[in-house]
């Protein structure tokens, strides 16, 4: 697959981790469709691929975030290819559901690792390219801190610390002309819970128990997640910072 190489003028440069499937998937290819230059990150190489094909501005790159200096690498990488970064999208995460005295700390850490240290570790590598740029972090987070969810206690966590990481970035990095920006799916046809090892009955029943408590009774098609996702790194959004953009069809109000 040939690299989309340096960005010329007027382009942008995008890293968009998570990239192979679900969210990320469509966030990668909304972007490239607007003429910039993306680097997607995951672990699998032949979900990057599929993502890129058919797009020569999709670069893939394949890394575990959660292993040492990986996160140094992937934006140096990009910064490589592109010649410079103007956007980073914290998209990449993972759910492994379970009630409090089942919980396997190993695999919560795993969740705290790919769903908040990643992203840190990512930001502050990307951090001299965004002042450069006087770019946009958008972190995809989830749930409203202030509503419990049961068997989801360590996923939902992590993503409530990763929306206070969007606003204690944005009033860091507001006077470096940095936004950071959270977009908060709601219940989104992706295939995080299948990642997570859940059946297809289990998936059904959980679809059967959520939708009608959604106000358009349905699931957001991933397509409409990346739109909020691309549009709020655009010029045309340049004041807003420090908020967290919520795309769940209505179910935070109930």
């Amino acid at each position: 697959m040939p690299d989309p190489g340096p960005v010329a003028p007027g382009e942008r440069a995008v890293i968009v981790t998570g990239g192979g499937t679900g969210i990320g998937r469509h966030v990668a290819r909304q972007f490239a469709e607007a003429g910039a230059r993306v680097q997607i990150v995951g672990r699998t190489m032949e979900t990057l691929e599929k993502t890129a094909a058919g797009y020569p501005g999709i670069r893939p790159y394949q890394a575990d975030l959660t292993e040492p200096r990986a996160a140094d690498r992937a934006v140096a990488a990009a910064a490589e290819a592109f010649g410079r970064l103007d956007v980073l999208v914290n998209n990449a995460g993972i759910t492994r559901p379970a009630l409090l005295g089942d919980i396997d700390l190993q695999v919560a850490r795993q969740q705290l690792e790919i769903n908040l240290l990643a992203p840190l570790a990512l930001a502050q590598a990307a951090l001299p390219y965004l002042k450069a740029s006087r770019g946009v972090i958008v972190n995809v987070t989830s749930n409203p801190p202030l509503r419990g969810w049961p068997r989801n206690s360590v996923y939902g966590a992590s993503k409530v610390a990763l929306d206070f990481l969007t606003y204690t970035w944005a009033a860091e990095l507001g006077p470096h002309g940095i936004r950071v920006v959270s977009v908060a799916p709601g219940n989104t046809d992706t295939p995080i819970l299948s990642h997570a090892g859940l059946s297809e009955e289990d998936i059904e029943a959980q679809m059967r128990q959520s939708v009608p408590r959604i106000p358009l009774r349905r699931r957001a098609d991933p397509d409409e997640i990346a739109w909020w996702v691309v549009n709020a790194t655009r010029p045309e959004a340049s004041y807003v910072t420090g908020t967290t953009i919520r795309v769940d069809g209505g179910q935070g109000t109930g």
